[in-house]
This record gives C-alpha cells, structure tokens and sequence, in this order.
C-alpha cells in the first residue's frame, strides 16, 4: 500500500447478480487497504446469505442507513438503472464516492414517451449528476467492466504499439434474454437490448476513440453522427408459443435487438450489434481495424476449457457459462470469470483511485458520452434516420 493513501471502506447496495460478482472481486484486490464493512438490500434475506458467504461483518436495510454511517466512504450501487441516478445524488451528497453499474441512468417512465423528451430527461439528469460530485468532491467511478477486460487492455496494448489508426470497431453482446423482471420494462430498465447488452462494447467503442485522440492529438475524439435501429423480435406474427420455451419472453414496451452506427469527429465508425434472441449463452466480442492491424477481442465464450456431458444432471449446480440454457451437450466452461470479464482489473482501479485520490480509467467523461449516445441513437431509431449530436442538443 501508498504511504499516505487512504482506506477504503465499501457497502456495495444491492444483493443480486452483479453484487456477487463485485464481491467475489473485492476479496482479490492488492496493495490497497479495502475492505467491504456492509451489504444493503431492501430483501435482508439476500443481504444476509451474500455477507454469511463473503465475510462482509454489517447488513443495512436501506441506503439511508448507509449514508449515515461514518466508516464508509464508497458506495457500490449494484441496483436497477431506475434508482441509479437518484442513489448516485444521493450519496455524493453524504460526500462519499459511488461506484455504479452500467449504464450509469435512464429515462425512467413509459417507452411510448417520444424519445427526444426521453434525451432531454437523460441529459438534465446527467448534468445534475455532475453538479452533485462536483460540488461535493468526490468521484463517480463507472462500473463498465468490458474496459478492463484482459483481452481489451491486450488489444489496446497491440493498437498503440501499431501506432495505427483505428478506422472501424464492430462490437457485439448477445444472449437469450434476461430473467429479470426489471429488464422488460422501460420504467425499470431504461432501455431495452440497446441500453442493457449494447452499452458494453458501445462503451469500449467510445472509449478507444478517446483513448485514441488523447494519446495522438492530446484531445479526445467524441460521436459526432448516430443511426440507431431497434426491434422486438419475440412479437412478430411467425413467432411461435411453442418456440418460446428457450427464448426469455415477456418484454413489455422495451426493444430486444439493436444496431447502432456511430461516426465519430474525424469521419471514422464503429458499428454495435444487440440482442437477446441468440441461443448458446453469452457472446462477447469487439473487433477493431486499424490502417495498419486488425484485432479481435474475444471476452466470451471461450475454448480454453471445453466440456461435454450427456445430460443436464452431470453438472447440476456448476456455472458454466453465463446465460446457457442447457448443461448438457458441448459447452466453454468459464475460466476465472471475475478476472476474464473485467471485473477484478475494474474494482482494483476504482479502490486505487480512491485511495490514491485520481481519476479512475472509467468515470464520469465516460458515462455521460455512452449515455448520451444511446439515447440519441433511440431518437434516430424512432425518426427513422441518421442524426448528429449537435442537432439534437440544439433541440434541448
């Protein structure tokens, strides 16, 4: 540990998915004093069970209680995209850093709400976001976990020793569709495919581009242009009853497939593809070319380790891979999956930068651009034509 760095005491609020995957993470982190002190949930049964599994000494049934408490100064927002904004106030307001979970808000309210009034929304609230750690000194640390992915940071380290320029990203997230409630309703989510899958590699892909003009030119390169499309696949007419035994259904009034198109200041593009109609389990991937390279970024699945079984019982209870709907027949088993999807490298940067007092790789920049992004590629979906930043901030 830094001689004068500071301890990091962290509640991470929430007990589901994402909760067990930072807490796993947590445990792995070096040279930093950290410690998780407390795990806040509205459901205490979950709370309890993660805290009895990870050693995590305090249960808060509220963040309220949370703020309250002086030994704490990180919060680790694990909660739907609904509360995040008000949480993330909330908490720099008590002058204590959050880390949140991506995407960093949404517009919470109807998806038949005209999806300018939905950009507006978003853009006032990330403004008062900002003016909330700003004004309180302290840091946003965004929880996008595809940035620290080794196959990520390795193809970075491959782009700057090419000295190439990156002309064209294609990144992808797809998977047979959430089992959470939250995720199909625009109130609670968001976003659909778009805003819950895409944000992944569209993250990585602005990111890069930021990286890019900040290591070349000293300034970063930001989206200039957007052509969004969505669609609800799982109601089209063709779509069976019976077929929906594998695929996740229910979705109300969000999207369940998305292609986006960005075209960034200096006339380069990345193209993102979502979905959650694609049996097979999770697909992960970002392929970058260069003028000189090309590289790919395979995050999942993987053939490191390769399994075979002929029935569903002879792994009963094992994780494989993340959303396989079936553990029978051929399947990648993950490897170390904390350290493979990023979530170790993320956690240790935000630890060190809180303890150090910098400024995280992700952070608020970051979030703002994605956020604004997608939900500009959701107006040009619904106007049914490419539009550029500019224009629609000339509408606010």
């Amino acid at each position: 540990m830094n001689e004068g760095a500071q301890q990091v005491r962290v509640v991470v609020v929430g007990a589901g998915f994402a909760a067990d995957f930072h807490l796993a993470s947590y445990q792995r982190i070096y040279g930093v004093d950290v410690e998780v002190v407390g795990i806040a949930s509205r459901t205490r049964s979950k709370a309890e069970a993660l805290a009895k599994r990870y050693g995590v000494p305090r249960v808060y049934s509220d963040l309220s209680a949370v703020l309250e408490d002086p030994d704490v100064n990180v919060v680790d927002l694990c909660v739907p995209v609904h509360l995040h904004g008000e949480m993330a106030v909330a908490v720099a307001k008590a002058g204590k850093h959050v880390i949140c979970e991506k995407p960093l808000v949404g517009y919470v309210g109807q998806g038949s709400t005209p999806k300018m009034e939905m950009y507006r929304q978003v853009v006032q609230n990330l403004n008062s976001i900002r003016g909330a750690f700003e004004s309180n000194g302290v840091r946003l640390l965004y929880a996008e976990n595809w940035i620290y992915a080794p196959a990520i940071r390795r193809g970075m380290e491959l782009m700057e020793a090419s000295g190439g320029t990156i002309l064209d990203i294609r990144g992808y997230e797809s998977h047979s569709g959430s089992a959470s409630e939250f995720s199909k309703r625009w109130e609670t989510s968001g976003g659909g495919a778009l805003l819950r899958l895409g944000i992944h590699p569209l993250s990585v892909a602005i990111y890069l581009k930021q990286w890019e003009g900040l290591r070349r030119g000293g300034k970063p390169i930001h989206v200039r242009d957007v052509y969004g499309q969505v669609a609800n696949l799982s109601k089209i007419p063709t779509f069976q009853d019976t077929e929906r035994q594998w695929l996740a259904t229910g979705w109300q009034d969000v999207e369940n497939w998305s292609l986006s198109v960005l075209t960034f200041e200096d006339d380069t593009v990345a193209v993102i593809s979502a979905s959650d109609i694609a049996l097979g389990g999770v697909e992960n991937g970002l392929e970058v070319y260069l003028s000189n390279a090309r590289v790919k970024c395979n995050l999942d699945p993987n053939t490191t380790c390769q399994a075979y079984a002929p029935d569903p019982s002879v792994f009963a209870g094992v994780f494989l891979n993340e959303k396989l709907e079936a553990a029978s027949g051929w399947s990648f088993p993950t490897v170390d999956h904390e350290w493979v999807s990023g979530y170790q490298k993320e956690l240790q940067d935000f630890a060190e930068a809180v303890a150090t007092d910098r400024p995280p790789v992700s952070g608020l920049d970051l979030a703002e651009e994605v956020i604004t992004v997608a939900y500009a590629l959701y107006v040009s979906a619904e106007w049914g034509r490419r539009v550029s930043l500019r224009e629609l901030n000339d509408h606010l």
